[in-house]
């Protein structure tokens, strides 16, 4: 929501508060609107208490997972880095994105490994760095690429060290999503939606052995950053957040 001093260019600011939250005729905004006048002082009081109450605290939640590396798996175009990075966000902790570490090790795109070397010598090195990263820090989230959790020493890195989180994702909502990018080269040879139709069916046994199941459907990736948190605050007890 916006505020703008009346009669004025350009002066205008976020407001962080909705007004729901507030009742009625107590914030300056429900006065501005009658009176045309917006006392900002008043406002950025008022907005600043109300948005102090209304943040969650996740002290309690980092200080259980604190010896916890969180790791995302699931089938591309599931959100596992927008999604990753949100909950690094909020729980204080480095986001690494799997493919992005392979690249730097490789010195070379994902694509162009595949494409030079093939799909076996990638998951090669994608188990090397993998393993690597969960030996070398547990505040991190992790983004791992689609095929990941597929490979068994990987898993068992994971399902030992780690907490798993599966984002599960309908075929229609991967095709959507997948299709923003070109850069997938398991979906370059052939229709996309087959393809990953055949990759939901091969891999979800392996990503059901996941600590969590959150589900990642078209709305904001907020939500399911919320769904996650949640489902963390309740693990080891809650097992699956549908």
């Amino acid at each position: 929501m916006r505020g703008c001093y009346p009669k004025s260019r350009g002066a205008c600011m976020t407001l962080r508060t909705p007004l729901r939250l507030v009742q009625y005729g107590t914030h300056p905004l429900h006065r501005a609107m009658k009176t045309g006048y917006l006392d900002i002082k008043a406002f950025l009081s008022i907005d600043t208490a109300v948005s102090a109450q209304t943040k969650t605290d996740h002290t309690a939640l980092k200080d259980a997972l604190a010896d916890k590396p969180i790791v995302l798996v699931g089938l591309m175009g599931a959100g596992k880095t927008s999604v990753g990075r949100r909950l690094a966000n909020d729980l204080g902790r480095t986001f690494l994105d799997a493919d992005h570490e392979i690249e730097v090790a490789a010195g070379r795109p994902v694509s162009d490994i595949f494409k030079d070397f093939g799909e076996a010598s990638f998951r090669e090195g994608e188990r090397r760095v993998i393993l690597r990263i969960l030996s070398e820090d547990s505040n991190i989230v992790l983004a791992t690429g689609g095929g990941a959790f597929v490979d068994e020493d990987i898993r068992k890195a994971v399902l030992d060290k780690a907490v798993s989180i599966w984002l599960n994702a309908d075929v229609d909502v991967l095709v959507e999503r997948t299709g923003r990018r070109k850069t997938r080269p398991l979906l370059k040879t052939g229709d996309p939606k087959q393809i990953l139709t055949k990759l939901a069916a091969e891999r979800t046994p392996f990503y059901s052995q996941a600590n969590i199941h959150v589900q990642s459907g078209r709305g904001p990736a907020t939500t399911v950053v919320r769904a996650a948190l949640k489902a963390l605050a309740d693990w080891p007890n809650g097992q699956a957040a549908q």
